[in-house]
């Protein structure tokens, strides 16, 4: 995940609210009103499970770091500065749940982590995925599968990407310093240790320059977060999905709301996120942003992890 967005990912942000409908793409709410974010009420169990002596950045709030990345996942609204997107829906269902207000803290990617450690925000919902070495230093509440995604050209003769073969020899396009970047350099470890072709992995800092690079053949594939590269293929209708693995692989991920170590407040954010899931707020706000292929059926609190590297 990126620690920035570039210029042109606001502007296609402020478009899609527009054009949406227009180019059959699902057409979400991305103003700064938000007035049909579904909301919930208090969760008297969640709330008595919070401890006494939790020191809220805020007094009757509930402050929550979010890295704004890409949409449906969170994005800037049309004004340019509100963050909008699955990520601020949730948090809004968990600050309604434990009773209290919703601040809204935006967060770079690497920055994060001492966010939370320094007491700047409550917890962190942002596409974070539980690994092992993770877990020293923070507890986690799991709310969605971590899926990523392998996307060509309309027009490409590639049909399915499914296992490290069938990338061998292909011009991939991935995230630096992320899950799918490890997945991909130990699937060409496996190809060439098999005697296949090399990966050639091909890394860009600006989305709109990745995808100029895949339209114009400097590359086969893009493999990067699924959910955002469904809606951009949905918006603009030149690429598509040709296979999905799990953030892990080879083993299931789920992300997370993050907390400190030890804090006591992710026990509170796991029973809230499953009355959540039990009532449907959970799968409603899944379905507003398109992602309801990434439901989980149960939280869990400190789950096993990815491993440690």
């Amino acid at each position: 995940m990126k620690s920035a967005l570039p210029l042109s990912s606001l502007l296609f942000a402020a478009l899609l609210y527009v054009s949406g409908n227009a180019l059959g793409a699902p057409a979400f709410d991305l103003s700064p009103e938000q007035h049909g974010r579904i909301r919930a009420e208090q969760d008297v169990a969640a709330t008595k499970a919070v401890p006494a002596n939790f020191p809220f950045v805020a007094k009757d709030a509930l402050t929550i770091g979010i890295v704004v990345s890409h949409p449906p996942i969170s994005t800037y609204a049309t004004d340019a500065k509100t963050a909008v997107g699955f990520d601020p829906d949730l948090a809004q269902l968990v600050a309604d749940s434990l009773g209290r207000k919703l601040n809204v803290v935006i967060l770079a990617w690497p920055d994060w982590p001492l966010a939370l450690s320094s007491g700047k925000v409550d917890a962190v919902i942002s596409n974070v995925t539980v690994t092992e070495e993770r877990k020293l230093k923070f507890d986690f509440s799991t709310y969605r599968r971590d899926e990523v995604g392998f996307f060509v050209r309309t027009d490409s003769p590639i049909k399915s990407i499914r296992e490290p073969k069938d990338v061998a020899g292909l011009r991939v396009i991935t995230d630096a310093g992320t899950n799918q970047e490890k997945i991909l350099l130990e699937w060409d470890r496996e190809n060439v240790a098999h005697g296949l072709k090399p990966i050639q992995v091909q890394y860009y800092d600006d989305d709109a320059v990745r995808s100029v690079a895949l339209q114009s053949g400097r590359a086969d594939a893009i493999f990067s977060v699924n959910a955002a590269l469904l809606y951009d293929a949905a918006l603009h209708g030149k690429t598509r999905q040709v296979g999905t693995v799990s953030g892990g692989w080879p083993r299931t991920a789920e992300l997370a709301v993050t907390t400190r170590k030890g804090s006591g407040l992710a026990a509170p954010v796991t029973i809230a996120l499953n009355d959540l899931i039990g009532k449907g707020q959970y799968r409603s706000v899944l379905e507003r942003w398109n992602l309801g292929s990434e439901a989980i059926d149960q939280s869990a609190t400190n789950p096993p992890g990815l491993p440690k590297t």
